[in-house]
């Protein structure tokens, strides 16, 4: 078993739609797995809470989704959306949310 950390940066949905089933995939296979969602992906919450997607909302329910950032959720006018969302928000590096606890807890990081 590995450890994993998929890295989220893109707004795009299709983009974070996609880490997600890569997530899904690693899990099934027995690897463990943790999102932490930074930069532009901050604001696709809002849309997938709205949306209902259930991909992201049993991630978001099993703890996979780790947390969304700080600082990029205030900068992005997304703060509260991410809130309401249920959200962790992650801060450690810079009031951003960094790799370095993951990568010395033994975590591959995947940057999509």
């Amino acid at each position: 078993m590995k450890k994993f950390l998929i890295y989220t940066m893109e707004g795009k949905k299709m983009c974070f739609l996609h880490a997600l089933m890569n997530a899904k995939q690693l899990k099934e296979a027995g690897h463990e797995v943790k999102i932490v969602m930074e930069g532009m992906s901050c604001v696709l919450p809002k849309e997938l809470e709205e949306d209902k997607n259930p991909m992201y909302l049993a991630l978001k329910n099993d703890g996979t989704i780790a947390g969304v950032c700080l600082g990029c959720s205030r900068t992005l006018g997304v703060y509260e959306d991410n809130e309401r969302a249920g959200l962790t928000f992650l801060g450690d590096m810079y009031n951003h949310a960094g790799v370095l606890d993951y990568v010395n807890d033994g975590y591959e990081v995947l940057i999509f």
